[in-house]
């Protein structure tokens, strides 16, 4: 029997982030997603690097014994080609992409996987995680330290211990899977994982909606969880081509690997863009409503004299500076119940407030300085912390130093063998 993939893939930047790190492809072949990160425009290069080197995979259908060595040369070659951007472009140091993809071969699927995006399998109604993920917190739960409703709502849930970064070590896990016709297959970043519940997630696999019907539903429950994250998934089914009806032939290419983009408006929800939103709203709002009620009262009354025309502007004046004043009082007043982990002078440290600065005042300080060097942190934790790193409470922010601390501490011990540190990613 001859089988073939149905198949869709939708990316959103989601309601928070500016621009979109994730990619993802679909074609009759081959199936990727890929969550870029690394800052300033460096994860929209990682990930488009990933999906750049794999697309040639999706020609003939290879065979079942060289699936698996494809893909790892296919990711091999993107890893060195991070490496070499970096070499090439210093700005882009700490860069990386999680990659899963899925390679039809025959009536079998090859997966290739590194990272926290996931791969899931439907079939007969029960909805399989097909992928490990590889970060601190399924560390935790495979320790049992933690259990996976723990995990759900704990703060250091995306630290990564595994992605593409141009290291040698960077390996992904490899696995052959037999193919079943009316098997659903999904791809997906942590912008959905993380932010849409599995019965959830279940529940639309298991409709009998086409592909991308499904993929359009996952993503607007995304969009209305929140989505702080951006939000891409890949559906594929297989199909029995002597009953169904011919498999499209259009690759789709989704997120920062597409020419074009799909944007939506962002909603402040970082301390740094609730502070902005409060200071817009002080120089802005408050300023244009008083403006206008003052245009409107101009028009209706008659002519005033000029002594009462200079009080009127005095009021305004007045009513204006009030609005500023107040509403930037609330603003500073906000940003101080703010936590974030950063770099003090070379080492961890907790801050209260928000990263940000009006005029020459800095609306944050140190509160606890660590002993833990920024130098001894993997190269993901380093260019993280260097560009800090929100939480919700100082609570919060303590047990994540807690938690560098321990990756330091591995990190030194490693060194010292001999040996180079993994990369993680807060």
């Amino acid at each position: 029997m001859a089988i073939a993939l149905h198949y869709a893939a939708r990316s959103d930047v989601g309601l928070v982030r500016q621009e979109n790190q994730d990619s993802g492809y679909a074609g009759p072949h081959l199936l990727v997603v890929a969550d870029g990160m690394g800052g300033h425009a460096a994860g929209d290069v990682a990930s488009s690097i990933a999906i750049g080197e794999m697309v040639s995979l999706d020609g003939e259908s290879p065979r079942a014994d060289e699936a698996l060595d494809l893909l790892a040369e296919a990711l091999r070659a993107a890893n060195n080609e991070l490496r070499e951007a970096v070499e090439h472009q210093p700005e882009l140091k700490g860069m990386g992409t999680t990659v899963t993809a899925l390679l039809r071969t025959g009536n079998m699927m090859a997966v290739a996987h590194i990272g926290d995006s996931r791969a899931y399998l439907m079939r007969d109604g029960v909805l399989t995680q097909i992928t490990h993920d590889h970060s601190f917190v399924q560390s935790l739960i495979d320790e049992g330290r933690i259990t996976e409703a723990e995990a759900e709502g704990h703060p250091q849930r995306s630290l990564v211990t595994r992605v593409l970064t141009g290291q040698h070590e960077d390996e992904p896990d490899l696995a052959m899977r037999e193919a079943h016709v009316g098997d659903r297959y999904l791809l997906c970043s942590d912008g959905l994982s993380g932010f849409v519940a599995r019965d959830t997630i279940q529940a639309i696999l298991a409709q009998a909606d086409p592909p991308g019907t499904a993929a359009d539903q996952l993503v607007e429950l995304a969009m209305r969880a929140g989505a702080p994250d951006n939000v891409t998934c890949i559906i594929g089914d297989i199909v029995d081509l002597d009953k169904d009806e011919p498999p499209p032939t259009a690759q789709e290419v989704v997120g920062a690997a597409a020419e074009h983009r799909v944007t939506t408006r962002a909603i402040p929800v970082t301390p740094a863009e609730k502070a902005s939103a409060l200071s817009r709203e002080a120089r802005g709002t408050d300023a244009d409503e008083a403006e206008r009620t003052e245009a409107a009262s101009l028009v209706d009354a008659e002519p005033p004299t000029r002594r009462f025309r200079w009080v009127k502007i005095v009021a305004l004046v007045a009513l204006v500076l009030a609005a500023i004043v107040g509403g930037g009082y609330a603003a500073y007043n906000w940003s101080q119940q703010q936590y974030y982990v950063g770099d003090a002078n070379g080492h961890v440290a907790i801050y209260q407030g928000v990263f940000q600065k009006v005029g020459p005042w800095e609306l944050s300080h140190v509160i606890d300085k660590s002993n833990i060097a920024l130098s001894d942190l993997p190269e993901f934790y380093r260019s993280q912390v260097a560009s800090t790193v929100s939480t919700t409470s100082s609570q919060d922010a303590r047990r994540l130093v807690a938690d560098l601390r321990a990756q330091s501490i591995q990190c030194q011990s490693t060194k010292a063998t001999g040996g180079s540190c993994g990369t993680s990613k807060p």
